[in-house]
């Protein structure tokens, strides 16, 4: 699903999402859980201001965004 995302941007451009739009709703992201790469994409796991796991995938070459999964938080 693409999603729009809100980053930092430091030398480097766009560097790590700080919020992102699901529907018409903005979610701040309270952690950088863990960021890893492949050789097209940066993947985020963030938590989110819900308090929910996400995942998020950025295609440098296209520079699009898409949620990869979400995790509700546990009770």
């Amino acid at each position: 699903m693409k999603i729009a995302v809100e980053c930092y941007a430091g030398h480097k451009g766009g560097e790590r999402p700080l919020r992102f739009r699901l529907g018409e709703r903005w979610i701040a992201v309270r952690e950088i859980a863990d960021r890893w790469y492949d050789p097209e994409a940066s993947f985020f796991r963030v938590r989110g201001e819900d308090g929910a796991i996400y995942i998020l995938r950025h295609d440098q070459r296209l520079d699009e965004w898409t949620l990869v999964s979400y995790r509700r938080q546990e009770l």
